[in-house]
């Protein structure tokens, strides 16, 4: 990666989830440094801090889509914890036949914005209240906090991808309607500090990563259809 490119994925405009903080952050810092008292300006100095790893939190880069109409692209940034052959959340009601899924893991350091692995149609999404263990275990895609997503490729196969909230993460955004269509490598999504994402492969299709490989969401190739 070269030190342009690095500059640009780490000055990337935020996503627009991001909003409220920054606002509020910005706020908190001109008061805080305005005033003339050492713990007024000690909380604006925070507060600036803050800011700033939000701008970095929620840096949304573009991504190119790889130049293979066959490619299943990750649906996030982060590295792959899991990958193995289990049945997709039954609330998506999409059958119990176990299949290919590949679990990755944000860390707060990785861009959380959330991308279509394919071109699909959404066509049923499902929230589950639950905990907030560790999202790089593996009970976190059964116990924790849920948003899943069915989806239907144009040729009647059908995936899945779940967002999964962390220790740390407590809101999953989801802008996706039941109906829309997407094209594949666009953004429906984002979860707040650290989080997990979730794809469960057509019945068939194998993976071609490993556990332990750093994905980039929109781009890294995970399977071929």
């Amino acid at each position: 990666m070269s030190l342009i490119h690095s500059f640009k994925l780490v000055l990337a405009p935020p996503h627009p989830a991001g909003k409220p903080f920054l606002v509020a952050g910005a706020v908190v810092a001109v008061v805080g440094l305005a005033l003339p008292y050492t713990a007024a300006r000690i909380i604006g100095v925070l507060a600036f801090l803050f800011v700033l790893f939000c701008f970095y939190f929620f840096r949304d880069p573009e991504r190119v889509l790889p130049a293979d109409d066959t490619a299943v692209v990750a649906p996030a940034d982060g590295h792959v914890v899991s990958v193995m052959q289990v049945a997709p959340p039954a609330e998506l009601e999409i059958g119990a036949e176990p299949r290919w899924r590949v679990a990755i893991f944000l860390s707060v350091l990785d861009v959380h914005v959330n991308r279509m692995p394919v071109a699909a149609q959404v066509t049923k999404i499902a929230y589950h209240k639950g905990q907030f263990v560790n999202a790089s275990l593996d009970k976190a895609s059964d116990k924790n906090e849920r948003n899943a997503l069915a989806l239907r490729l144009p040729d009647g196969r059908t995936m899945a991808v779940v967002q999964i909230a962390g220790l740390i993460a407590r809101r999953i955004l989801c802008h996706a309607r039941e109906g829309a269509s997407f094209a594949a490598g666009e953004r429906f999504g984002i979860i707040r500090f650290g989080s997990r994402t979730d794809l469960y492969l057509p019945p068939g299709i194998v993976p071609v990563v490993r556990v332990g490989q750093t994905m980039v969401g929109g781009e890294t190739v995970l399977a071929h259809l």
